[in-house]
């Protein structure tokens, strides 16, 4: 199972990695903390001191076109934010 879908890289989540040490990822649904903190320190090669996990529910979307009303959703997902422990960083640039 892959449980780190991708890193989410945003001007708040650069602010706390910077500030705070954490960084955020998307994870897959079915992972707990203890699987997260697993796969960042065998990925990162990092020491996670704590996992903040949330699942962000799909919302319902419609908009209007002239052929009539078109309705869609946009998909769940969770998120994981990760404190790593101090001295330790993850450079999501490095390989850009």
């Amino acid at each position: 199972m892959n449980i780190l879908i991708k890193p989410i890289v945003t001007e708040k989540m650069t602010d706390q990695g910077e500030d705070l040490n954490r960084f955020g990822f998307v994870v897959d649904k079915k992972a707990n903390k203890i699987q997260i903190k697993k796969a960042v320190e065998d990925m990162y090669g990092v020491n996670v001191v704590s996992v903040n996990t949330m699942i962000y529910a799909g919302k319902s979307k419609s908009r209007y076109t002239r052929t009539g009303i078109i309705k869609g959703s946009s998909k769940s997902f969770k998120k994981a934010i990760v404190t790593l422990a101090e001295g330790d960083t993850i450079d999501f640039y490095s390989n850009i």
